[in-house]
């Protein structure tokens, strides 16, 4: 098969910079726009912040990832999961194809941590079964991630039919490394950077990357390339580093 995917995954760290210091959601779109992405997975996306919006100039009038999706990305959907005052946050996903339905799944523990998977079916033009992404952001407990991940597996096994190529990309918070077996073993998922090059990427913290907490996993599909995009622009726009893979069916 010629034809191939370009994913791309960033935790958008609420389109601040390190540390909050600056608002850069406009250079988080052209940067985003410049990887040529089919699909894009992003955690920690506003829908919606009346103090943020009081306080910036340049605060777009759209949610973020509509002002993301422009007239780039003709599909997209949000999922919502943490609500407060001001508005809420939670994942999204951009997709230059149409996604057929979407779904969000709360897998939140406890009451403090809201946590959820975006799942969306996709319909890629040159593949004859539709195509699943569902977009992650993990909690910051082991013992949370625990439970999260048994329910990832549930949801991927449940969604996906066997055949039906699957994508399964975002923020994992997983430093120790756990996840690969647990989804290697209870949803048959393989992670696109451990295939291509031995090892999960380092995403954490983007100036000098030392924890691998952000992920592709791969199920019916395979890695052609990865990078992990650690440079300029990429370091002044975010906490994490973004992941970028070319994937094709097996």
């Amino acid at each position: 098969m010629d034809h191939a995917l370009r994913i791309l995954s960033l935790n958008l760290h609420k389109g601040f910079s390190s540390f909050n210091r600056r608002f850069v959601l406009h250079e988080l779109r052209e940067a985003i726009r410049t990887a040529n992405a089919d699909l894009v997975f992003l955690q920690e996306v506003i829908g919606e912040h009346a103090g943020h919006a009081r306080r910036h100039a340049n605060w777009p009038p759209a949610p973020q990832y509509e002002f993301l999706a422009d007239t780039i990305w003709t599909s997209h959907a949000y999922g919502r999961n943490a609500v407060y005052q001001d508005g809420h946050h939670g994942n999204a996903l951009l997709s230059h194809f149409p996604i057929e339905a979407y779904d969000n799944h709360d897998i939140s523990v406890g009451r403090h941590e809201r946590r959820g998977l975006l799942h969306c079916r996709i319909a890629v033009p040159w593949l004859t079964r539709p195509l699943h992404a569902i977009c992650v952001h993990l909690g910051l407990r082991e013992a949370h991630r625990r439970q999260q991940l048994g329910a990832l597996a549930a949801l991927a096994n449940r969604v996906a039919a066997a055949g039906e190529p699957l994508v399964v990309a975002g923020d994992f918070n997983d430093w120790r490394q756990r996840a690969h077996r647990r989804l290697a073993t209870d949803a048959r998922m393989t992670e696109a950077f451990i295939m291509c090059d031995g090892r999960a990427a380092r995403s954490f913290p983007v100036r000098w990357p030392l924890l691998s907490l952000d992920r592709i996993y791969l199920r019916g599909l395979r890695p052609r390339s990865t990078r992990v995009l650690t440079r300029r622009p990429w370091s002044h726009l975010s906490d994490h580093a973004a992941l970028l893979c070319e994937v094709e069916t097996c």
